[in-house]
């Protein structure tokens, strides 16, 4: 449940909800980065972490240029659609992992150095948080947030 909850804070659908076509790759005036690019850091991210939890071959990625979105402009409204639809996808793979009965949440994963799919889950957890906060600033800074 943690991975899609809104108990503390808005989840990845709601922080996206209505934002006009038009705003989703505005950078506001003080911010770095658009909500596209937000979204698809968190699809980017969360799909790396999913591929190493399943994935034996899985090789690591280059940072920054993996898991940030160029251009920052989305090529086409059903990029958007895309991206938010990979999202829960991928996250809902996390869950089915985790409530696996033959997986061991605090098993090391064998083809890496310690970490276990506890902390992967966990890791995606907060990384998505945080980013979803900044998609909740970003949309207040486009003065279209309204308190949900």
């Amino acid at each position: 449940r943690v991975l899609a909850w809104e108990d503390a804070h808005v989840n990845f659908e709601s922080a996206l909800d209505g934002l006009p076509t038009g705003l989703r790759a505005h950078v506001p005036p003080g911010m770095p980065y658009s909500v596209w690019q937000l979204a698809q850091h968190i699809r980017l991210t969360q799909r790396d972490i999913l591929e190493f939890c399943v994935d034996p071959e899985y090789r690591e990625r280059q940072w920054p240029e993996d898991y940030w979105p160029d251009p920052a402009t989305p090529p086409a409204e059903s990029e958007w659609h895309a991206c938010a639809a990979a999202v829960r996808s991928d996250r809902d793979a996390l869950a089915r992992l985790v409530r696996d009965t033959t997986r061991s949440l605090l098993a090391p994963i064998p083809h890496g150095d310690g970490q276990t799919l506890l902390r992967e889950v966990l890791l995606v957890v907060d990384h998505s948080a945080y980013h979803i906060g900044q998609i909740v600033a970003v949309r207040r800074a486009l003065g279209e947030w309204k308190k949900k």
